[in-house]
């Protein structure tokens, strides 16, 4: 990990005259993200013309260790063109967020790519198919294989001045978020119907006073807002009085907070 700052954990509310809220590392970032993602770019490296790269539209599913697995056929130019040179790399992006696309999230993995081991082909056979259940249609044909990223190395972006190389070592510990898949619900939810609660948790968490509070971002240790005071726009980040693990545990923790703020 380049940034330190991004291995903090912490299990307690921690006030802003003290320390930073905790975030996720770079690799549960990254993990969170490529879990999200259904499709990403592939680029390999030309047979035909040598040296230079060669993009395709890519679906993809992960393993237990976060390695992408590929269903593709022997006739697509890609799988040409990886029989040449394995080598390869996988651009995965944040889901269309309505701004500035330079600000979203995205993850680039570079490593070679394979047919996958026939002692794992059950596992990801399923793993795929529960994520592309229109692949069932032709996943048996004969021109058909799986294969599998061998990843060596990886960048992530999550938005300006956020970026860094992550080792493949640290990509297969980490885990994806708990409150990835309810994310967007919560940021819905907290920005349609409890607007004067973030404004409130701003001013008790954070120690600042604003006119307008949106939440940006939420995961399993706290969550990002932006807001708008007299003077400027600024970010906070805040993090919950215990980590959570699932909805439930964040609808609770938000509204002990909110109470502790009155």
């Amino acid at each position: 990990m380049s940034d330190p700052l991004s291995r903090r954990h912490a299990s307690g509310a921690i006030p802003p005259d003290k320390a930073p809220a905790p975030e996720l590392t770079y690799g549960e970032s990254a993990r969170t993200l490529i879990q999200l993602g259904r499709v990403a770019t592939l680029s390999t490296l030309s047979r035909k013309h040598p040296g230079w790269p060669f993009g395709s539209l890519m679906p993809y599913a992960l393993d237990d260790r976060g390695r992408p697995l590929l269903l593709i056929s022997s006739m697509a130019m890609h799988t040409q063109n990886l029989q040449e040179d394995p080598r390869a790399s996988l651009l995965v992006t944040q889901a269309e967020t309505g701004g500035d696309p330079l600000g979203a999230a995205r993850l680039t993995l570079m490593g070679s790519i394979g047919k996958a081991p026939e002692e794992d082909l059950a596992f990801i056979r399923a793993a795929y198919l529960d994520r592309h259940q229109n692949a069932a249609f032709w996943v048996d044909y004969d021109d058909f294989a799986f294969y599998r990223m061998e990843i060596a190395d990886l960048y992530f972006v999550g938005g300006f001045g956020v970026m860094g190389w992550v080792t493949a070592e640290d990509y297969a510990a980490a885990e994806p978020d708990p409150l990835a898949e309810s994310a967007h619900a919560i940021l819905e939810h907290m920005n349609r119907d409890h607007a004067d609660s973030l404004l409130l948790l701003a001013r008790t968490f954070a120690g600042v006073e604003a006119d307008h509070a949106t939440m940006t971002a939420v995961d399993h240790l706290g969550f990002n807002l932006r807001l708008q005071t007299p003077e400027r726009v600024r970010g906070v980040r805040i993090a919950f009085l215990v980590q959570v693990r699932n909805l439930a545990d964040a609808r609770k923790i938000m509204e002990q907070m909110v109470r502790l703020a009155k």
